[in-house]
């Protein structure tokens, strides 16, 4: 692959890199880059990857709004590959994943949203707690959010359904958006005025 194919990929949010310094502990960075792969429709909107952080990761991406569109096409693959594949599960913990954080049902289902307002005030964090929300930078754990846009996730996957974790994600996002739209129209508003 060219090293302007690999860019491409990485800006599409598609090609993963070699993992952190936990990962290497944990052997998973082993033979790096061999028997690794990924696999993605000609829209990029639905993708696999294969040994990466686990064995298999299901990707499904959706611009714009409807995120109803991402969760379809993701059931729908996993529905799938479950008939060809035996995922590793424990009744009481879930699906069985390499990061401890994704027991349960292993699904992170995001957005990307611009909230430049929203995001400045320091209740912001604590705000996305209380709606059951993560907030990351586009690229991944740990990287910083560019020009206000935030990735916004669920933060729970042990104990919940995927059903749940979608609805969680619609209602928080919506208020997120709710928030930042009265922000913009009031510029003296604070925070604490509106919540």
């Amino acid at each position: 692959m060219t090293a302007e194919a690999c860019q491409q990929l990485v800006d599409d949010h598609c090609l993963f890199k070699q993992g952190d310094r936990f990962l290497e502990s944990a052997g998973a960075n082993r033979d790096w880059p061999e028997n690794r792969g990924i696999y993605h429709s000609p829209d990029k909107e639905f993708m696999v990857w294969v040994g990466e952080e686990d064995a298999l990761r299901v990707i499904s991406m959706q611009r714009g709004a409807d995120i109803n569109q991402a969760f379809t096409r993701l059931k729908a693959a996993l529905d799938q590959l479950g008939h060809e594949l035996e995922f590793a599960f424990d009744w009481r913990l879930g699906f069985l994943t390499t990061c401890p954080t994704n027991l349960g049902t292993a699904m992170r289902a995001s957005v990307h949203i611009k909230i430049p307002l929203l995001s400045q005030y320091a209740g912001f964090e604590r705000l996305c707690d209380d709606l059951g929300l993560s907030i990351r930078g586009t690229h991944g754990e740990h990287s910083e959010p560019i020009d206000g846009i935030h990735d916004i996730s669920n933060k729970h996957r042990l104990g919940v359904t995927e059903r749940d974790i979608y609805r969680k994600l619609h209602d928080g996002v919506k208020r997120l958006i709710e928030l930042e739209s009265q922000l913009m129209e009031n510029p003296g508003l604070r925070l604490g005025d509106i919540l």
